[in-house]
């Protein structure tokens, strides 16, 4: 009995054991899910300031605390942004602003160690709380390191429960650092790239010569995600004869690969136009002969011409066109009419079949108009037809007409800024206006 009374105490006592663990254990796979959670939200597809929001949350939650912040720190060492957790009042919030960079916060990034305050109020480097701060009692903050770089801080104040941050708090606060610490690399070598893809791709195209007596004007925006690099150019040549021949077109692909074969073919073609001349569809010709050189040819979509001014004085201009499996240009005259140039006889794109015939087209330019010869990032969106994006491009250059070609420019291209999924090379070019100037 004795022997049972003991097995069965000894039962008991493992089963009140276990039963005291099962709050603690659940506690645990309850702040691992918050955890698992947080990490997950950099591999969802959301802005930066969206998943550094849900980490300051899954902090707080994690920690059980009242209030918890992430700075984030430009390359110069500011505090740019500030994502909150129990300020609920936006304008709380703006009138407090952004850290000054001072007091506690201050310390810890400066120190590059994290920071655990037990009493805020009594802490000497407490210092800099603008008015209408909330009073915190207590602190923990970890800074934001990758690889020696201070991106920011994370930090919580304030247990729920009133007692002070441990060493469990501390670790799970040093996880969700890591994770924010990385994001913001990520974000500012994304930003980084962005920019020297641009620069790269600007580069390589040219500055318009003067085109006198035609105006002229010429954009190129990439895509709205990386990779910033691709296909896309316009040129523009006074030839010997004092014809304009101009070009748009766009390489397939869209890495730097379809850049560097941009390149390449931009500088084959002016080579073709101003040694041997002709007639576009002919010179379009020896372009594709020309691309049997490589030992994969590469493709492209172009629209290649030549405008004479009239010899009669008239101020008429002749545009005479190749075209090899590109949109068609868009002719504006100042009368506000439109009209697409896209004659049945329509070529493929180059560096496909060298055979092929290609062919050349002539239209008269009237005084005043204006010719434009794009890529189709420009017009083509992936939630509506093409023919919606090319009707709404004619309806706004007629509302343009007689604007200066830079506004026209910055306006179509403006129609269609956001989330631009190709890159857009666009090149306007405007008759004079009679005898007087083109504008």
């Amino acid at each position: 009995m004795a022997h049972s009374r003991r097995h069965r105490r000894g039962r008991g006592q493992a089963e009140h054991g276990v039963a005291v663990r099962v709050p603690q254990r659940a506690l645990d796979r309850c702040r691992l899910r918050h955890l698992l959670d947080a990490v997950g939200a950099v591999s969802a597809d959301l802005d930066t300031r969206t998943v550094l929001q849900r980490i300051v949350e899954a902090a707080t939650d994690l920690v059980a605390a009242r209030y918890g912040a992430l700075g984030v720190l430009s390359e110069s060492g500011e505090v740019v942004d500030l994502i909150t957790v129990g300020v609920d009042d936006p304008r709380a919030c703006a009138a407090m602003g952004l850290p000054q960079g001072h007091g506690l916060l201050h310390t810890m990034v400066d120190e590059q160690q994290p920071l655990r305050v037990a009493d805020v109020a009594a802490d000497p480097r407490a210092a800099g709380f603008p008015s209408g701060h909330p009073v915190m009692g207590t602190l923990l903050g970890v800074p934001l390191i990758v690889r020696g770089t201070v991106y920011g801080d994370l930090y919580v104040a304030d247990k729920l429960d009133g007692r002070p941050f441990d060493d469990d708090d501390d670790g799970l606060l040093t996880a969700l650092a890591c994770t924010a610490g990385v994001i913001l690399e990520n974000a500012r070598l994304y930003e980084r790239l962005k920019r020297a893809a641009e620069h790269f791709q600007h580069r390589m195209l040219p500055v318009l010569p003067d085109l006198s007596p035609l105006s002229a004007a010429a954009r190129y925006e990439p895509a709205s995600e990386l990779p910033k690099l691709g296909g896309d150019w316009y040129d523009a040549v006074v030839l010997p004869d004092g014809a304009v021949c101009v070009v748009v077109g766009d390489v397939t692909g869209h890495d730097i690969e379809a850049a560097l074969v941009m390149g390449q073919i931009r500088s084959m073609l002016r080579a073709i136009v101003l040694d041997r001349g002709g007639p576009p569809g002919l010179i379009v010709s020896r372009l594709d002969r020309a691309l049997t050189m490589f030992a994969e040819s590469p493709t492209a979509t172009l629209v290649l011409g030549r405008i004479e001014r009239g010899r009669g004085g008239g101020g008429e201009s002749t545009f005479s066109w190749s075209n090899a499996g590109h949109l068609p240009p868009l002719l504006v005259g100042a009368d506000r009419s439109t009209r697409y140039l896209a004659p049945a006889r329509h070529g493929i794109p180059v560096g496909i079949d060298a055979s092929v015939s290609r062919y050349s087209h002539e239209r008269v330019l009237p005084p005043g108009s204006t010719l434009l010869l794009f890529t189709d990032g420009l017009v083509e969106r992936r939630d509506q037809d093409i023919d919606t994006g090319l009707a709404d491009l004619a309806e706004q250059a007629a509302r343009l007409a007689t604007a200066p070609l830079e506004e026209l420019c910055d306006s179509v291209l403006g129609r269609s800024s956001q989330a631009r999924g190709d890159d857009v090379a666009l090149l306007a070019l405007r008759t004079p206006a009679g005898d007087g100037p083109a504008r």
